[in-house]
């Protein structure tokens, strides 16, 4: 009896904390380096974007743009600024509108193409040039939409298992409504979003140093304005699947480095798909390969036992080939 009470003291002791740390925008979370926000007008509204901006520890001259995906945010690159700015890059990691420490608008019309021209007007605020622009996940598929509009302005792309590879709803994803989004992002928990990473983005394993990014993401969906983040992550979720670039990356024409984890499965909409269509979704050890020769000049570097994300499963490896595919990038890349 007692071991009962002690047992529902410590799960209501836990709720409680979880309520105290909630927060649309993260004000309790730690990001490794000093967060900045930049102030700037959009779709007739005031908003900003929050990001931080870390110095080369011997500048070589170069910046590396972070850019987060759906599920993640600008403090996951916790592991991977360090080890670029040790090598001598400028990095700056900004947290886009809708999500983590930025804007979270009640209304907005949600684009990569606005997301992109949201990103380029931080980097000339910051007087970036030609930055090498880094997405993982969603960002990979914004760096990809970044590169296509600004192609005299990307010194060079990197996608590490970036999503929309594959057309979803071409392959039998059904369509649906924001409201339909937005009742399902209602009800997100600890347990879903942990549940759905481990088994899409780790192959179905699990370390510890995973649950510092769930409670990151699951916090901002606590509280009385948890539905400000369900309804800027459904409206959000409509974006990547209505606005497809697999279409468009032949005209990709700056240089590409593509880190894969070919143990990923991850793919928007898989679980309204049809069984069989379902199947074949996600499948980025064919995915990875094709999208590499539909690249011109594009580099492939394949991590046969990691997932959706590399750059948290095996940091020091993922770092080490970071580097040395940056270095090998042409000579016009570096400038």
């Amino acid at each position: 009896m007692r071991k009962r009470l002690v047992a529902v003291l410590l799960a209501a002791l836990a709720m409680s904390s979880s309520q105290l740390r909630a927060d649309p925008y993260l004000a309790d979370f730690t990001y490794p380096y000093p967060v900045q926000r930049f102030d700037f007008r959009s779709q007739e509204q005031d908003l900003w974007m929050s990001f931080m901006d870390v110095a080369a520890a011997r500048p070589n001259g170069r910046t590396v743009v972070l850019l987060h995906g759906k599920n993640f945010c600008g403090a996951t690159w916790e592991g991977v600024v360090p080890a670029l700015s040790d090598a001598g890059y400028r990095v700056v990691v900004p947290d886009q509108v809708g999500f983590c420490r930025s804007a979270k608008p009640r209304a907005y019309q949600f684009s990569l193409h606005q997301l992109a021209a949201n990103t380029h007007a931080l980097l000339e605020h910051l007087r970036v040039e030609t930055p090498i622009v880094l997405g993982h996940s969603m960002g990979g598929m914004l760096a990809m939409r970044y590169a296509l509009m600004y192609p005299a302005d990307t010194g060079a792309l990197v996608l590490v298992n970036p999503i929309g590879l594959e057309d979803w709803k071409a392959k039998g994803v059904p369509l649906a409504t924001v409201d339909e989004l937005f009742a399902k992002e209602k009800k997100t928990t600890r347990e879903s979003i942990k549940m759905y990473q481990q088994k899409v983005y780790y192959d179905g394993k699990w370390k510890p140093e995973y649950d510092r990014w769930v409670d990151m993401l699951a916090s901002m969906y606590l509280g009385k304005d948890g539905d400000l983040v369900a309804w800027n992550q459904a409206l959000t979720t409509d974006m990547v699947l209505s606005q497809p670039v697999i279409y468009e990356v032949d005209k990709i024409k700056v240089p590409t480095l593509l880190l894969i984890g070919m143990k990923d499965t991850t793919a928007l909409g898989k679980d309204r798909a049809p069984p069989e269509a379902a199947k074949s979704l996600g499948n980025y050890a064919a995915l990875a390969p094709a999208v590499a020769k539909r690249i011109e000049g594009s580099s492939l570097v394949t991590f046969n036992d990691l997932g959706h994300s590399p750059q948290v499963e095996d940091r020091a490896r993922f770092n080490a080939a970071l580097l040395k595919g940056l270095e090998a990038l042409p000579a016009a890349a570096k400038r």
